[in-house]
């Protein structure tokens, strides 16, 4: 007989839950680094003090961030729809495709750049959201339409978007004479601006980091995300499907409309990744520049349960990890970078396969334990 479903106070679903599973895969972490031969409370000391120790610890940590918070909330909002996107990196190479096309383009019209460079940047920001979105709507349109699964789809989509880039930057759009496969740098006006250039202006003194305007960008989605799921009407039909498609097919709600725009939005999410790192860090498009967060942002996704705050901490989180262990694997050799990816293997294995076990524990705990 099969368990009875596990019903927990929204506070412990939203917040204890999380915090068990993190607690426990950094316990198991730690027993790792103690079968190394090396101090666990020192090495956390130590990966701490690397991510938050210096306004430079800081600001790579919060570049990390930002590319989990796009990647976290593109999962999350067609987690909402009752959708398993998990075509992130697929859908960041395309927007980031399509940003460096527009970036062609304006470059192409010198004197637009001197009248209106100003609209450079935005535009291609929105390339991007759109290359993304447009990316994305594929599979949804294969579920919604032909019955195809959305997870078989992004997955070969991913692969598709890999090929795609290569041959692009080989062959049509990659920097002539150039050994590396990239484009030439994008337009000035079309880069973001580096954070410590930012603040500059109001007396704040940052040092140099890859932080920059598109952490900004990635609070503002964060508080969008939140409005658009509990404060508008389409927030209300991606939620109801996500619940229960035929109740929502009764109430008159098309859940096949819903697939698609709701897996639309999500990949123009998931270009705030591509918009991070090749208008804001490389300047140009460059070869797997995606380096895996498409899928961290998974674990982001199921940390956080969909919520945009939630999400912002988890993404935060690995920020720490990210950043905090590339110190740490510098200062500690033994401890090594393939070790820390291990870590962030474990807190997604107990972020999603264990998270139906954590959620008994927590019941339990609280006496609620459902009937075996």
């Amino acid at each position: 007989m099969s368990a009875a479903p596990v019903e927990l106070p929204r506070w412990a679903d939203n917040a204890v839950v999380p915090l068990v599973s993190v607690t426990a895969a950094l316990l198991v972490a730690g027993l790792v680094v103690i079968g190394i031969g090396e101090n666990p409370l020192e090495a956390t000391a130590l990966l701490l003090r690397g991510a938050l120790g210096s306004a430079e610890g800081i600001g790579f940590t919060l570049y990390y961030t930002t590319n989990f918070v796009f990647a976290g909330l593109a999962v999350a909002v067609a987690f909402h729809a009752g959708l398993f996107n998990i075509g992130g990196e697929g859908q960041a190479t395309v927007a980031g495709i399509c940003a460096a096309l527009a970036c062609a383009a304006l470059s192409a019209m010198p004197g637009f750049l001197s009248i209106a460079g100003f609209l450079a940047a935005p535009l291609a920001i929105l390339a991007a959201a759109a290359g993304g979105a447009a990316y994305a709507f594929i599979p949804g349109w294969l579920q919604a339409k032909r019955g195809s699964h959305v997870v078989i789809t992004t997955i070969m989509l991913n692969f598709v978007a890999a090929t795609l880039i290569v041959y692009l930057l080989r062959e049509v759009i990659g920097k002539v004479g150039s050994m590396q496969p990239e484009t030439p740098d994008f337009p000035a006006q079309a880069v973001l601006t580096p954070m410590h250039q930012l603040l500059a202006p109001l007396g704040i003194k940052l040092p140099s980091t890859p932080l920059n305007s598109a952490f900004l960008l990635a609070l503002m989605a964060l508080v969008a995300v939140w409005l658009l799921i509990w404060r508008t009407r389409l927030g209300y039909a991606i939620r109801t499907v996500g619940a229960n498609p035929r109740a929502a097919a009764y109430a008159g709600i098309s859940p096949a409309a819903v697939t698609m725009i709701a897996m639309a939005i999500s990949g123009a999410l998931a270009g705030g990744l591509a918009v991070n790192e090749a208008l804001g860090v490389q300047h140009r498009l460059v070869l797997d520049f995606t380096a895996g967060y498409g899928f961290v942002g998974i674990a982001v996704a199921l940390m956080g349960r969909g919520h945009p705050v939630g999400v912002g901490l988890a993404a935060l989180l690995f920020g720490v990890l990210y950043q905090g262990g590339a110190e740490l694997s510098f200062d500690k050799p033994t401890i090594t970078r393939d070790m820390v990816v291990v870590i962030g293997g474990v807190l997604i294995l107990f972020a999603g396969a264990l998270d139906g076990l954590f959620r008994r524990m927590v019941a339990l705990a609280l006496g609620r334990g459902g009937a075996g």
